[in-house]
Formats: C-alpha cells, structure tokens, sequence
C-alpha cells in the first residue's frame, strides 16, 4: 500500500479526528478511503446515469411542459 501525504486546514483535519473519535473509523487513512470509495461509487453512479439519460433519445415533451410539471411536483399538487 502506497504511502500519501495530505495537507488539511485545521477545521478540516479536526472533523477528521472527530470521525475516528467517534468509533466508525480506526484511523484518519481509514476514514479517508472511506471518503475516497463513496466519492468513486457517486461518480460511477452519476456516470450510469447520464448514460441512461443520453441512451434514452429525445422526449417529445417542450422544455416549458418539462418545467411546469416539475414546479407542479415541487408544491405537491
């Protein structure tokens, strides 16, 4: 396993301590792979889902039809 240096502000190397303090994590390189695995998981799943979208063609639907029912959804009528 590679060996890597990281610099943090002190605010940030602080939340960092908390998290190990807090029992999750056994160390500060362990609640840092751990940040490093979800970011890789939320950028393959972001990859997927653009994909799905460019895969899916063009909707017939006018982009103010679009919008109207989104702000519809959004106040819950």
């Amino acid at each position: 396993m590679a060996t890597m240096n990281v610099s943090l502000p002190d605010p940030m190397r602080d939340w960092v301590e908390t998290q190990v303090k807090g029992g999750e994590y056994a160390n500060a390189s362990d609640y840092i792979r751990d940040l490093i695995r979800h970011d890789q998981q939320r950028r393959s799943d972001l990859r997927a889902a653009i994909a799905e979208g460019l895969a899916s063609g063009r909707s017939r639907r006018k982009a103010e039809d679009i919008l109207s029912a989104a702000k519809r959804r959004h106040r819950g009528t």
